[in-house]
């Protein structure tokens, strides 16, 4: 016994010293990443004649830089918060399918093809939204248009292929996956007890699930939110193809308005002069300041569930 209990302290200090450094030097690759933005984006942040937090135009190249942030940040936040609404009601549904619904045999295939779905890379939804989606569109747009007009989101004279529903469709699609995955093993992890308990009381299936698995699996369905919230912030090569590039604040995502800061760095990166350059990275600081602050509140959100975190550790 003294021997076993010798060889387990022998072992604690060297594996504590590893994760404890493995902790540190990731908290210091994000702080490098950081002083790296900040150092490069303060000399084209110095030459801007605008306000960066505020201006609606982007013409960094210009003989007096003239850029902002503004409609960016709108546009990649509008953006993805419409592919969250659309995806997580979908995700969550798949995942109780999979979890508490489809036979086994069924389930363990579904469960593969929803994780062989999160592998798919983005170039290639962003190929598929332009060939496919972006024609395909243009029907249901101009029947929104036409009968619910009357609700912001869908007014404006023009309608187009190119717009901010269309790229959040796609954005919706791409993070779908990665919601149902994460949610289908949270409700996997429900306490067997507490379900059988809600049957044996004469519930249904639906009333044992809402009574007993969802309320225990709702941290991690925002958990899982949260992070798809954080992969459509920075996708790129997708909503590159699909945005019409434009600098302008509108809630008409029927029309041709719509860009993101990822998809403006793609796009501009290849011709900016160095204060571009510079620019284009001051709005990749912004999109790493909110992505980072989507995952802090997803980790508060798990926090606030200490048997939540039990399971999932």
């Amino acid at each position: 016994m003294r021997r076993s209990a010798f060889r387990r302290s022998r072992g604690d200090g060297p594996f504590r010293f590893a994760s404890t450094g493995a902790g540190i030097v990731l908290l210091g690759i994000m702080a490098a990443i950081g002083v790296f933005l900040v150092v490069k984006a303060v000399p084209a942040l110095q030459a801007n004649t605008s306000r960066f937090l505020t201006e609606l135009t982007w013409q960094p190249n210009a003989t007096e830089p003239v850029f902002g942030i503004a409609s960016l940040a709108f546009g990649t936040v509008l953006s993805s918060l419409l592919a969250l609404l659309i995806a997580t009601p979908v995700a969550v549904g798949v995942a109780l399918f999979i979890s508490h619904y489809a036979p086994r045999r069924l389930a363990s295939v579904l469960g593969y093809v929803v994780d062989l779905l999160a592998a798919v890379p983005s170039v290639v939804y962003g190929l598929w939204g332009v060939t496919f989606l972006v024609p395909f569109m243009l029907g249901p747009s101009k029947f929104l248009n036409d009968y619910l007009g009357w609700i912001p989101l869908f007014g404006g004279d023009t309608v187009v292929g190119k717009s901010m529903l269309t790229a959040s469709l796609v954005l919706a699609i791409m993070i779908l996956p990665i919601i149902a995955a994460i949610s289908r093993e949270v409700f996997l992890q429900a306490p067997k007890m507490q379900e059988e308990a809600a049957l044996a009381l004469g519930a249904t299936r639906w009333e044992m699930i809402r009574m007993s698995v969802l309320p225990f699996g709702r941290p991690g369905v925002i958990s899982a939110a949260m992070l798809g919230l954080g992969r459509a912030m920075g996708e790129t090569i997708a909503v590159a193809l699909i945005f019409p590039a434009t600098f302008k604040i509108s809630f008409q995502i029927l029309g041709p308005y719509g860009n993101s800061i990822a998809a403006n760095i793609a796009n501009g990166f290849g011709e900016a002069t160095e204060v571009g350059r510079g620019a284009l990275i001051a709005s990749g600081l912004v999109l790493f300041l909110i992505t980072l602050l989507v995952n802090m509140g997803a980790r508060f959100v798990i926090a606030r569930r200490k048997e939540y975190a039990r399971a999932a550790a």
